[in-house]
């Protein structure tokens, strides 16, 4: 905390016109659809303040507060990964030009890898290029910004690169908020990952966020206000262009407080150090059969994970033949076809669907990347129907592995015993 300041509410409003007259989309949470989501910015009117949220298992609701806090609600109930990671996207375009086709024959087999260059003359492809408005995001919590530091290596950070998200990634400005009020099904505590988030990322060592806000509401609006971190050069240069205060080492010690009593109301938790062993050797438990008796498979812990990265593409064309597109689009690995080979999926049974879920996440995850694939953020566990708690089910079969290795009370095998 070397460079920390005080933030009045108004200047929130400053902070986000300072933030757009520098050219940046801001996008960060609002309200919607009795739901917030994250949305563009374009003042302090479209955060939802004054909205807090109720997340248990199955349920997701929002309510009212009294002390006008903008950030007083948990994860939202979509995270940042829509920003760099669309639902759905062009990949390329192909048109047949008929014109061509009538001069120079109708061979269409060859097409173009080079922007709209036409290696055949009667078809044309065209990759889509993005040229995407650098984001500045506003309020992202600690798990989501986690979330995002593991797509920058699994989608960004090895030898195939991700062209898209890369592309939208770039000249991010990261304000970060940290978390002080958690929902019910909040677990960042025990990854690590919240609801402070770390200065660095763990993965590259780069600064986490630009500006760091820690929102202290009171109902007495005098006390309201924003403790202000700095993070980086660029963080610093738009600090300067607003209104701020000086902090003193109480400023500093209340904004640690807030996410220090965060900490303290969350119930849930994983064991980060048994966890990878536990699901690897839990492949034949009886336990698959028991939550996926449960499970609906409707694929909805998928779609709010902000980390998961499964896709399909779809190929689509217009009534007369002359277009088609290629789509990229979110997939599941609890979809039945997403393992569809000829003949059949290789997963068929919800019980080997579910098991290849919690299994990446908190095993072979790490194997992969060497990180975990789960933030702790909760909303498998608020947004699946069944309410199905991924931090019980990692607990049930880490006690079922510690029973099956526990003495049995019989004799001491040869090899162990002592002379």
């Amino acid at each position: 905390m070397d460079d920390i300041r005080i933030l009045a509410v108004s200047g929130l409003d400053a902070l986000i016109a300072e933030l757009r007259s520098r050219g940046y989309r801001v996008m960060g949470p609002t309200l919607r659809d009795d739901a917030i989501v994250t949305g563009e910015i374009r003042s302090a009117f479209d955060l939802p303040r004054g909205i807090g949220d109720e997340q248990e298992p199955a349920r997701y609701r929002v309510r009212q507060r009294e002390d006008g806090a903008f950030f007083g609600f948990a994860a939202p109930a979509q995270s940042s990964k829509p920003v760099f990671f669309p639902a759905e996207e062009v990949l390329w375009r192909g048109r047949r030009d008929r014109a061509a086709t009538s001069n120079h024959g109708t061979s269409n087999h060859g097409t173009s890898n080079h922007g709209s260059a036409n290696s055949d003359p009667g078809f044309t492809v065209e990759r889509d290029h993005l040229d995407a408005q650098p984001t500045a995001l506003l309020g992202v919590r600690s798990c989501d910004l986690r979330a995002v530091q593991i797509h920058d290596a699994v989608l960004a950070g090895r030898t195939h690169i991700d062209a898209h998200y890369v592309a939208r990634r770039e000249g991010t400005f990261v304000v970060a908020v940290a978390c002080g009020v958690p929902a019910a099904t909040c677990f960042c505590a025990s990854m690590g990952t919240g609801p402070r988030p770390a200065d660095a990322d763990p993965g590259t060592g780069e600064p986490s966020y630009d500006l760091l806000l820690t929102e202290v509401a009171a109902s007495n609006q005098d006390r309201h206000h924003f403790v202000l971190e700095i993070g980086t050069d660029a963080g610093r240069d738009v600090a300067r262009a607003i209104e701020t205060f000086p902090a003193d080492f109480d400023d500093q010690h209340e904004a640690l407080a807030v996410t220090a009593h965060a900490a303290s109301l969350q119930t849930r938790s994983i064991d980060t150090a048994t966890v990878h062993d536990d699901l690897r050797a839990s492949a034949e438990s009886s336990r698959w059969e028991d939550v996926a008796s449960r499970c609906l498979s409707c694929t909805n812990c998928t779609l709010v994970c902000p980390t998961c990265f499964c896709t399909t593409v779809e190929d689509v064309s217009d009534l007369t033949g002359d277009a088609a597109e290629r789509h990229r689009v979110w997939d599941s690995c609890f979809s039945e076809d997403f393992t569809y080979i000829h003949g059949g999926p290789t997963r068929e049974s919800v019980k080997a669907r579910y098991r290849q879920w919690i299994t990446h996440k908190l095993s072979s995850w790490e194997d992969q990347f060497g990180m975990l694939g789960c933030v702790g953020c909760g909303r498998c566990i608020t947004w699946c129907p069944a309410g199905i708690d991924i931090t019980e089910e990692a607990a049930a079969l880490g006690r079922m592995r510690a029973d099956s290795l526990a003495p049995t009370g019989g004799a001491v095998p040869a090899a162990s015993r002592r002379v």
